[in-house]
Formats: structure tokens, C-alpha cells, sequence
């Protein structure tokens, strides 16, 4: 005679239709766009900020420069600023990679300097092709890159001092490439200036473009959620795909739309988007990204969880160092010139604060592509938002620095509020 078993110890039948991933019953059940709203606040309630303080403080700031002059939001001063954005924002592209991984590089200036005198010495003075021109100013980038990485990794040197030597000797070599002239001017019909200050995409293309981007991510996200299913986990529900989808064609369609009422889109700023959505795909979506992510979080945990520690660090700072040499290019490009002070100025501080103020975390392991549109879309709004109202750039200089100040105090206060829900 067997005993009965407690109605207790019973399975739950309504489990059997729910998710592998949600069967716990511990976890927090939050189902279609109302339980994503949930969700959501729940996450930043608990620190999770994601992108939200950085977009709050943008709107503010146009809010707040279109009050004292009503040019600020014109379609002819957005689409300089979208222009004025790509070069630096370029480099603080490669900062973000950086910094994902806890370590910094002070020398992004200097290298996109020395890419920008080696393209006008090698396209004017030597009278190379501008393809052979462009290409050996990348490479320069890639093999500072890879020394960087070979000297952190072989030697331990740390990322700080291998950069700062870099900051001043790579200087240095630019100025020997300019030589005595120390200006160079390239030809005002050379494709490359014409690319970085006067090719627009035409209305139509524009339009096109924001719709397969959209279509592209709709249908993306819809056979993510059918591989989900099909493997008994929780997928997102269809009222939720849909509305993130009109969402992100409203955040493209509209400054489209507006840009359009100007000169529309240039083809530089839509090469620096390309940057963004490239390396946000390969943080997201591939294992060299988890990689990056997990060396962030806890180097010895990913040491030991068998990731390639060392070929990730080599690659990061050779990323961090060509994305340098191409926005140098692309500053070279917009200036129609390469001189002594290319790189130079407030290029170091505007491309580490972009990807700061963006959202990526001077901890690591924190931070996506995005930080780099975000944060260089604040810094460039408040520069040419001053410069409309006749302000002294020293005005710019101290806002700037505020605003990175109350990024990483945000940061941090986040990071504590993460750590006490145990989120981190």
C-alpha cells in the first residue's frame, strides 16, 4: 500500500505551460507592454539607470539654449552640430571600448593628430593616391594599437602611463611628419573634404534608410522571440515588439524629417552612426563582447572562465587606436587641413567626457556604443549653444567639466544603489 503524496509536493499543473525560465516561483511574473513598463521601473528604481540621466540632461540643455536663442533648434544649426559631433565622437568611440574594460588611453589626441598630418604629408607633399594616403594613416592607428596592447599585456605596464608616454611621444612624431611647414592644406575638391562638410544624403534615401532600419530591427526582434519560444523560454510579447518598433521610428524618423528642412543627414555624421551600430552589435551580439563585458566586471572571473584575457586587451586598445586615426582623418577632412595643433586642444578631454558623460562607467563593465553618440551630442550641444549666445569658451570649459562631474557622481551613486539591490 503506497502513502499519498501531499497535495503540497504535487506538481503545479499551470507550470507545465509556462516558461522553462519562469518556473520559480520566486520570480516576479511581468507580462505584456504594462509588466515592461514594470520592469522598467523597477530596474531604475533599483540603480539601473541605462541611458535615462544622459537624456533627461540632453533635453534640458536644448530646452534650455532654445529659451535664450531661438536658433538653437534650427535645422541649419542641428545639422552643423551632427557634423561638428562626428570626428570627436568617432574617438570617444574607441574611449568606450576602453573603459568597458576598466583602463583608460590619454593619447586618442595625439593619435588622431599624427593620422591626420600623415594623410595630408602622404596625399600633398608626396603625392600619394588618397586611398594609399587613408590607408597608411590607419595604420598608423592599428600599430599604436598594438604596441599598447603588447606593452600592457606582456609587461604590465599600466594603461595610464603607456598612454600618457603616448600622449607625448606620438605628439612629437607628429609634428616630424608636418616637418617645418607645420600647416597643410588639402584641396578643397579632394573627396575626403567633400565627404566630411559637403555630402548630404538626398531626402528619399534618408527616408528609405529609416524604414529598413526599423523593418530590419522589427524582424530581428520578432525571430528572436520565435527561438525563444520554440525553446520553451519567456520571449517578449507582441505588444511590446510593436511598440519599441514605433518608438525607434519616431526617434529616427522625426530628426530625419528635420535635419531634411536644412541640408539633411551629411554622410560623415551617417558613417559615425554606422561606428555606434557596428560595435554595439558586436558587444551585444558575440562573444568577443561578452568577453569585454566579463574582463569589466571581473578580470580573474573571466581569466579563469577561460576567456582569452590578453588577446581581448590587445584588441580593445588596437580598436581604441584606430577609431583615434579614423576620427583624425575625419577632423582633417572637415578643416580641409592638418597642422601642429590637430588633435590637440580639448580633443583628449571632449572624447574621454563624451563616453563618461554618455553612460560608460570609469569602473567598467558598464557602458554600450550609444554612450558615445550620447555623450558627444552634450558636449557639441552646449559648445555651439554658447557660441550662440557670444560666450567665452572658457564658460564652455566649466560647464563641461560640471556636467562630466555630476556624470560620474550619477554614476557612482548608481553603482552603490545597484550593489544594495544586487544588481551589480
Amino acid at each position: 500500500m503506497t502513502t499519498p503524496t501531499p497535495a503540497e509536493a504535487l506538481p503545479d499543473p499551470s507550470l507545465s505551460a509556462m516558461a522553462a525560465d519562469l518556473q520559480d516561483e520566486r520570480l516576479i511574473q511581468r507580462n505584456g507592454l504594462r509588466g515592461a513598463f514594470q520592469a522598467a521601473w523597477s530596474r531604475i528604481r533599483t540603480g539601473d539607470l541605462g541611458s535615462l540621466p544622459v537624456v533627461i540632461g540632453l533635453i534640458v540643455i536644448w530646452v534650455a539654449f532654445q529659451l535664450l536663442n531661438e536658433n538653437f533648434l534650427s535645422p541649419t544649426n542641428l545639422v552643423n552640430l551632427t557634423l561638428q559631433c562626428a570626428a570627436v565622437g568617432t574617438i570617444a568611440i574607441g574611449i568606450v571600448l576602453v573603459l568597458l574594460l576598466g583602463e583608460i588611453d590619454l593619447s586618442v589626441g595625439s593619435v588622431s593628430g599624427l593620422a591626420s598630418a600623415i594623410l595630408a604629408v602622404g596625399f600633398v607633399n608626396m603625392e600619394w593616391p588618397l586611398a594609399l594616403a587613408l590607408l597608411a594613416a590607419v595604420a598608423a592607428g592599428v600599430l599604436v594599437g598594438l604596441l599598447y596592447g603588447i606593452l600592457y599585456t606582456r609587461f604590465g605596464v599600466p594603461s595610464f602611463v603607456i598612454t600618457l608616454a603616448g600622449l607625448l611621444g606620438f605628439l612629437g612624431l607628429q609634428l616630424y611628419v608636418l616637418g617645418s611647414t607645420g600647416s597643410i592644406n588639402i584641396p578643397f575638391d579632394s573627396w575626403i573634404v567633400q565627404f566630411a562638410s559637403q555630402w548630404f544624403l538626398p531626402e528619399w534615401l534618408a527616408y528609405v534608410l529609416v524604414v529598413l532600419v526599423v523593418v530590419t530591427f522589427a524582424a530581428q526582434a520578432w525571430v528572436t522571440a520565435r527561438q525563444r519560444q520554440v525553446a520553451g523560454l519567456s520571449a517578449a510579447a507582441t505588444s511590446v515588439l510593436v511598440a519599441k518598433s514605433v518608438g525607434l521610428l519616431v526617434v529616427l524618423g522625426v530628426p530625419t524629417w528635420y535635419l531634411n528642412q536644412g541640408r539633411g543627414v551629411g554622410l560623415m555624421f551617417l558613417l559615425f552612426l554606422v561606428f555606434v551600430v557596428v560595435m554595439n552589435f558586436f558587444l551585444t551580439r558575440t562573444r568577443w563582447g561578452r568577453s569585454v563585458y566579463a574582463i569589466g566586471g571581473n578580470v580573474e572571473a573571466a581569466r579563469r572562465a577561460g576567456i582569452k584575457v590578453k588577446q581581448v586587451y590587445v584588441s580593445i586598445f588596437v580598436l581604441c587606436s584606430t577609431f583615434a586615426a579614423i576620427g583624425g582623418i575625419l577632423a582633417a577632412g572637415r578643416l580641409a587641413a592638418a597642422n601642429q595643433g590637430s588633435g590637440g586642444g580639448d580633443t583628449n578631454l571632449n572624447a574621454i567626457a563624451a563616453a563618461v558623460i554618455g553612460g560608460a562607467s570609469l569602473f567598467g563593465g558598464r557602458g554600450t556604443a550609444y554612450s558615445a553618440l550620447l555623450g558627444i551630442l552634450v558636449i557639441q550641444s552646449i559648445s555651439s549653444g554658447l557660441t550662440l549666445l557670444n560666450l567665452d569658451s572658457s564658460i564652455r570649459y566649466m560647464i563641461t567639466g560640471a556636467v562630466l562631474l555630476l556624470a560620474v557622481i550619477v554614476d557612482s551613486v548608481s553603482r552603490r544603489s545597484r550593489v544594495t539591490h544586487g544588481r551589480a
